[in-house]
Formats: C-alpha cells, sequence, structure tokens
C-alpha cells in the first residue's frame, strides 16, 4: 500500500504520543481495542483511516485530534 506523507507525518506523531505515554503498541491498540497488526499500519501510515479511528485512538490517549494533526504538520 502507498503510503502519502501526510498519514505518515500523522503516525509518527501518534507513536510519539503513545511512547511519552509509556504504552508499547500491543498494550496501546488492546486499550482502544484495536487489533495490534491495524494499530502498527496506522504508526506507519499506511491506512488511509476515519476521522472515528482518528478520534478513537486519540481518545485513547487522552488528547483531541487537532492537537495529534497539529503535531503532524510541523
Amino acid at each position: 500500500m502507498k503510503r502519502s506523507g501526510s498519514r505518515v507525518r500523522l503516525g509518527k506523531a501518534l507513536r510519539s504520543r503513545r511512547e511519552s505515554q509509556g504504552y508499547s503498541q500491543e498494550s496501546y491498540a488492546d486499550k482502544i481495542r484495536m487489533h495490534r497488526t491495524y494499530y502498527s499500519a496506522i504508526e506507519r501510515g499506511e491506512p488511509n483511516i476515519t476521522i472515528d479511528t482518528l478520534e478513537n485512538v486519540c481518545k485513547g490517549l487522552g488528547t483531541r485530534m487537532w492537537e495529534v494533526m497539529k503535531d503532524a504538520g510541523d
């Protein structure tokens, strides 16, 4: 699957926030009830995720979508 630059940057921003909270990919995916391989793909910028999925991921991190998107844009 082709990765777009914006999805890769979004995935890096999510990874940074997850790691800063001390979660492994597997433990975080379990927390938000998402398959670990799908969450891993999100962090690599592979899938074109929905707003609902992004909201779920951000909610689990205790952050707002706009904050993560701002990080991804910097």
